[in-house]
């Protein structure tokens, strides 16, 4: 019996010793293990057995990415401008022997660390530029972070400024600037919009003179051709015309014809001027009309020169 009970006992301090030497690390966790005080290992994710009164959990670390708010703190700018700056640090313990043995408390010591470094950034800048330099001052920040902190066997992966906030004095004289710089702009548009209104409708000016000085000559170009056309076509109608003329009066029967033509026409006109008014003086000598009819029958009689 008192075997059954001593077997008991020892069977229940193994089972005591085993749960106290038994770790089950969870997953994206790493445990720092100490033998006798000094490290020894790091444990991962999974079942492990410590020895029994040697080794012991030191340190435990998360191993996924933590992010820490970075207080508001009081910055100068270039211009000597008082802004309070805060932000968002983001980082990942990669190697957690480091973060337990290379410094106290790095998450203090990388925030502490932020801090003074983005004084120095915005310190670098005007107040004007603090605002569309922020991707430029978050990378200097992470780069200057990650460089201390790789010897705590940390990353720096991300530093995002959160607000940035000028004096409130600061604020309306940049809020006049702004209004002065919008009611800038709006003039200089207005100006430009009247000044290319003004370029279009004298354009439109210039090509319409342009368009009608063309319509204007291609006219009397039409006009011109079309003259020369009509006196051509007079000129070669009037050549005809006397061509057959000539031939009819070479013709048997063609004197006479002439003669009587010729006579017709006289006496025609001769009772125009006699209608054109009250006085009228008759030639002296009516024969002119025998002679002038002779000689044109004599011109007509003559063969044309070859």
């Amino acid at each position: 019996m008192d075997s059954l009970i001593v077997a008991l006992g020892f069977a229940f301090v193994a089972i005591i010793i085993l749960l106290k030497t038994a770790v089950v690390v969870p997953q994206q966790n790493g445990y720092v293990i100490e033998r006798l005080g000094k490290y020894c290992k790091t444990l991962n994710a999974g079942f492990h057995i410590l020895i029994p009164f040697l080794e012991r959990i030191a340190y435990k670390h998360s191993l996924k990415e933590q992010a820490t708010d970075i207080a508001e703190q009081v910055c100068i700018t270039k211009d000597n401008v008082q802004v309070g700056v805060d932000g968002v640090l983001y980082m990942q313990v990669l190697d957690p022997s480091r973060a337990s043995y290379g410094i106290g408390n790095y998450m203090f010591a990388i925030s502490q660390l932020a801090q003074t470094t983005l004084r120095s950034e915005i310190g670098k800048i005007d107040l004007d530029r603090t605002f569309e330099e922020r991707g430029t001052i978050n990378q200097n920040v992470v780069a200057e972070l990650d460089k201390a902190s790789d010897p705590w066997g940390v990353k720096v992966l991300r530093y995002e400024i959160k607000n940035i906030n000028p004096p409130q004095d600061v604020l309306s004289a940049m809020e006049k600037q702004m209004r002065a710089e919008r009611e800038k702009r709006a003039v200089i548009l207005t100006s430009e919009g009247e000044r290319d209104a003004k370029i279009n409708e004298a354009e439109g000016d210039k090509q319409r003179v342009i368009k009608s000085s063309e319509a204007v000559k291609t006219q009397q170009i039409n006009e011109a051709e079309g003259e020369a056309a009509a006196i051509l076509a007079v000129a070669s109608a009037t050549a005809q015309g006397l061509r057959e003329v000539a031939a009819a009066v070479i013709d048997q029967g063609g004197p006479d014809a002439m003669q009587l033509r010729i006579a017709e026409q006289y006496i025609t006109q001769f009772g125009n001027l006699a209608k054109a008014g009250n006085t009228f003086v008759v030639p002296s000598n009516l024969a002119d009309l025998t002679s002038m009819m002779a000689l044109a029958t004599d011109i007509a009689k003559r063969k044309p020169v070859q």
